[in-house]
């Protein structure tokens, strides 16, 4: 083992010390962390079994998962005997791509000592390793390099923030890039940044983002069917959607129902929190409101408060969101009012909804800047805007239909990143299965 693994391990294992009282209390109070510790820390993955070549594709959690929708699709048709391996950090992305990818082989990635990244490769055997978007653990890119393993970092994207923080220690960040065989990016920006890091630039390709390939755009899709008649919501209904939301933004969303529900008797609000945690939570928001409730995961309708008609509906089920963004007129994506950076809201321009958003979106800036350069979108700073802007956008439904429409034909003119992507991983891919049993030591 290098120098530098040592190092490395011995700081993960005080930061480990450090934060395990946090861990402790995540445990308990909210069943984090229990599952997969054995392959975190141990590297302990099932072993694959058989010669077959293999991709390993890590996403950290649920909308990395997702976004590999279509890359998957088109691997699996191009490649019929290819062993696909999907690792996830968060225990929720790894119960949806359970979920999702029932062909894959899923798993949780291992944490960045040398022992568990090491024995996870062993037992797992890759051909390509592929990170979604920008994840960078020295002591894995070392361990994937020591193998004689391609690593690729598939969709990549990098922030602003995230630019300068790589910056004061860009010495380190080169040497960890430099060992990539291939930098797939998003923009020119993020490929220009990467350089600046240290990136070769023969290695940094810009093939635009797969995002915009996996998104649903009919909206009479069988999921958003069901959701629709799972949620009673008649003809001629209009749905507003808080989506991804933190907190105060659902209560900020329920408040602005509350305003408006009189005047459009049509109405309708779905409340989509991201975490699961706080399910809960809001359901008991909603409830004091005085508006009733009726939650997707069981189907039954709490009328105890005041107005017994038309109540919010919470979507309390995990994997989802996206068909839901098809019910919506209006889509107000959440992470935005919080500190949170934003959440993705290409989605319901997918679908041709009026998307809505809070001014903290640097996790998505590019697609933001797109979408208001193309008046496709709008920036709510607080309740009372979100309030203003929806009853404008119900006022005017021409207006809210062209701002839906320019959304969606935004969306579709991105198409085409996932062909480039999948034809580069292929190109790496073994033509004989012989060469993966080659890497078993």
């Amino acid at each position: 083992m290098s120098a530098a693994g040592w190092i490395l391990n011995t700081l993960y294992g005080a930061l480990l010390i450090a934060a395990s009282p946090w861990i402790a209390y995540r445990r308990l109070r909210h069943g984090k962390d229990r599952e997969g510790f054995r392959q975190k820390f141990l590297g302990d993955v099932p072993a694959r079994p058989g010669a077959r070549p293999c991709v390993w594709l890590h996403a950290v959690s649920v909308g990395e998962v997702l976004l590999l929708k279509p890359v998957l699709d088109r691997l699996r048709a191009e490649h019929g005997s290819l062993d696909i391996v999907l690792s996830t950090t968060t225990q929720t992305g790894q119960a949806v791509a359970r979920e999702k990818y029932p062909f894959a082989r899923t798993v949780y990635y291992p944490f960045d000592f040398t022992w568990a990244v090491r024995r996870a490769l062993r037992r797992l055997r890759p051909d390509v390793v592929a990170l979604v978007e920008l994840e960078l653990w020295p002591n894995f890119i070392s361990a994937v390099h020591e193998r004689g393993v391609p690593l690729v970092l598939l969709n990549g994207r990098i922030s602003e923030r995230s630019f300068r923080g790589y910056s004061r220690i860009r010495r380190l960040v080169a040497g960890w890039l430099g060992r990539f065989t291939l930098l797939t990016v998003q923009t020119e920006e993020y490929g220009e940044r990467l350089q600046a890091l240290g990136a070769p630039a023969d290695r940094v390709v810009v093939t635009g983002s797969v995002k915009y390939d996996g998104l649903e755009h009919d909206r009479s899709n069988p999921r958003t069917e069901t959701l629709r008649q799972s949620f009673g919501i008649r003809a001629g209904e209009r749905v507003f959607i808080a989506g991804s939301t933190q907190a105060p933004e659902e209560q900020l969303a329920i408040e602005s129902y509350r305003a408006l529900r009189n005047e459009f008797p049509d109405l309708r609000l779905v409340v989509v929190p991201r975490h699961k945690e706080r399910f809960e939570e809001t359901a008991g928001l909603i409830e004091r409101s005085g508006l009733g409730l009726r939650r997707r995961s069981t189907g039954a309708t709490s009328t105890n408060g005041s107005q017994t008609d038309r109540p919010v509906l919470l979507l309390d089920t995990l994997g989802e969101l996206s068909a839901c963004w098809g019910l919506a007129d209006i889509a107000f994506v959440g992470g935005s009012l919080s500190r949170r950076g934003g959440q993705n809201m290409l989605e319901p321009a997918a679908y041709g909804a009026a998307v809505l958003f809070g001014p903290n979106t640097f996790n998505f800036r590019h697609a933001v800047e797109m979408l208001l350069a193309r008046n496709a979108a709008r920036v709510v700073h607080s309740g009372e805007e979100l309030t203003a802007c929806v009853r404008e956008l119900l006022r005017d439904e021409p207006a809210r239909r062209a701002m839906g429409e320019r959304a969606r034909q935004f969306v579709l003119s991105q198409h085409g990143a996932t062909s480039r992507v999948t034809s580069l991983l292929g190109e790496l891919l073994p033509a004989d299965p012989g060469v993966s049993m080659r890497r078993a030591g």
